[in-house]
């Protein structure tokens, strides 16, 4: 099962809102929301809580692409999050997630027993690439037990 197979499965969000898995690696996580009258505010483009929402799902499946092999020991969870609404946004928009730690760095402070928080950055653009928004979440790996 992929990772957005899974998150599909297990985030009934992101079901609700039919968001798309683009792209899914520990250096980059792609996540679509398509056009959808349902979810459109007063102007007639995503609601921003759904960019919210695809914001950050895009940033959890970059967590979950990076961090997978932690999960018998930690549990991911988002801490804070924020958000800049730059342009109007218009039909479809694509989330693309980046990590700003190096993956081994956040391990090896898990591995010391401590409970490492990590930035993961967001553009939200719509088709003809404009950046609608950017995000940033900030995840913790809260160690089991």
């Amino acid at each position: 099962m992929s990772i957005g197979e899974m998150l599909a499965a297990t985030v009934p969000m992101a079901r609700t809102l039919n968001l798309q898995f683009l792209e899914t690696t520990p250096d980059r996580a792609v996540v679509a929301l398509p056009d959808q009258g349902e979810y459109h505010n007063h102007v007639g483009g995503p609601h921003a809580g759904a960019m919210f929402t695809l914001g950050e799902t895009a940033s959890g499946t970059i967590v979950l692409a990076a961090f997978g092999e932690q999960l018998a020991r930690a549990v991911p969870l988002a801490v804070r999050a924020e958000i800049a609404y730059r342009k109007l946004a218009m039909g479809a928009v694509t989330a693309t997630a980046t990590l700003g730690r190096p993956v081994a760095d956040v391990v090896a402070e898990l591995d010391a027993g401590e409970r490492p928080e990590f930035p993961v950055s967001i553009e939200i653009r719509r088709a003809d690439g404009a950046v609608t928004g950017e995000m940033t979440v900030v995840w913790t790996l809260r160690p089991n037990g």
